[in-house]
């Protein structure tokens, strides 16, 4: 049975948020002002209907909006949705107790999203492609995807179901990667086990039809039309199959800028958990960078995409999981400078032993304001001053915020031994 909810805030993942006698109870689609008629479950609700409206309700874009689980926050009016991404950020560094200056929200979504995953999966002999329900394994059948790229918007969804269908003997729920490139579209197929020949022969004409840039089955490529390159700064790189990419063009470049600023008189500077080298190649037009990555695929793609390029410094590169070995305090000794960009995870270990070391500037990129307000914590007990964090929102109407931290250690900073930090917690944190 519905019953009627004031909303006061929002919360972390753009959920309305109504106090009541039992606790907060978290209302989606909901915004603050709003009252609501909501079927509760627990601490959660169904929103059934918006009984009085806030001024900060718009229209959604997208026809696929409250039904797909793609997008949280097409119902908030510009002004409040930047207000919402910028609080996500000062919550979880209040809830560390840390204070610096954070500034406005940087717009990074630009021309949209250039890779998407897309589900795949056999219902009653009929192949569905879309993205999953909120909160749910129901899967959303779609056609168009407006937060794309205009490559993607409706050629993303179209090449996912044609190689979906395919496949489709194999009766197999799939993931299908799509990533927009220089080139044309670059697609990874996860789920399906090892192809038989008739398989990979339709696969192959599939690819010509649609003209795919490569077509890769977990990482292994079946069919190369053209190099799927990306441009980095000056070079061009051509990523492994399923590589980790920055998700929007502009906020890879945002993000680059931000870092650049931050390195800028450095003369050596080592890029942790560097990737493909969005950042690295393009330090490399004024120092000598020291690149390390686990995985050995992306930094190949690097040092090829660096030799290819001209006017570059010297770019070395370390295959190495920081996570199990981080660089210790006297290896970081060499750098002017380091920048590191981990998974959402955070870099704990990595941090401690920057924390240890005597590198003065620290740029710290994150896609998650709890691990980053963590890592932070124990580099600031470590001596460093954070300076200054800015968010780049290129993740647009999704609860995901990216940032950049810029630390720096005052010269007559006295090193010590840093006291164990607790962990902020990653998850939903109302405000």
């Amino acid at each position: 049975m519905a019953e009627r909810l004031v909303v006061e805030r929002l919360g972390a993942r753009g959920d309305g948020v109504a106090e009541t006698e039992g606790g907060p109870v978290y209302v989606p689609y909901a915004l603050p002002g709003e009252t609501v008629s909501a079927e509760r479950d627990g601490g959660r609700a169904r929103l059934v209907a918006v009984d009085v409206p806030s001024p900060d309700r718009i229209a959604p874009y997208c026809p696929y909006f409250g039904v797909c689980g793609g997008c949280a926050a097409q119902h908030m009016a510009r002004g409040l949705y930047a207000g919402w991404k910028h609080g996500i950020v000062a919550a979880a560094l209040a809830q560390a107790r840390i204070a610096t200056q954070l500034d406005p929200v940087v717009d990074g979504h630009g021309t949209g999203r250039r890779r998407i995953t897309f589900h795949a999966r056999l219902r009653d002999g009929e192949v569905r492609v879309g993205y999953m329900a909120a909160r749910s394994h129901e899967l959303v059948d779609i056609a168009v995807c407006p937060i794309a790229e205009p490559a993607l918007k409706t050629a993303g969804p179209e090449a996912a179901r044609s190689i979906a269908q395919a496949l489709a003997r194999a009766k197999k729920p799939l993931d299908v990667h799509v990533t927009a490139t220089d080139a044309g579209l670059d697609v990874d197929v996860r789920g399906h086990g090892p192809l038989q020949p008739r398989e990979r022969e339709r696969l192959i004409a599939q690819a010509g039809a649609l003209d795919l840039a490569r077509l890769s089955l977990h990482g292994d490529v079946v069919v190369e039309r053209r190099p799927p390159a990306i441009g980095m700064g000056s070079a061009h790189v051509v990523p492994p199959p399923g590589a980790f990419l920055q998700a929007t063009r502009a906020g890879e470049a945002a993000l680059a800028a931000l870092v650049r600023d931050a390195c800028a008189g450095s003369r050596r500077i080592g890029d942790l958990f560097a990737g493909c080298g969005p950042f690295a190649l393009r330090l490399a037009e004024f120092a000598e960078v020291h690149a390390v990555e686990a995985d050995a695929g992306s930094l190949g793609a690097l040092d090829r995409g660096w030799r290819g390029a001209t006017g570059l410094r010297g770019v070395s590169t370390e295959t190495r999981d920081l996570f199990r070995r981080p660089l210790l305090a006297p290896e970081l000794a060499r750098f002017d400078a380091v920048v590191i960009d981990p998974p959402r995870a955070g870099a704990e270990a990595q941090a401690r032993q920057l924390a240890r070391s005597a590198v003065p500037v620290v740029a710290s990129v994150s896609c998650d304001a709890g691990t980053f307000a963590r890592d932070a914590a124990i580099l600031i007990d470590g001596g460093y001053a954070l300076t200054r964090v800015t968010p780049v929102d290129q993740f647009k109407e999704s609860p995901h915020v990216e940032l950049v931290g810029l630390f720096r250690r005052p010269p007559s900073t006295t090193r010590r031994r840093p006291r164990p930090v607790e962990p902020v917690p990653a998850g939903p944190v109302a405000f």
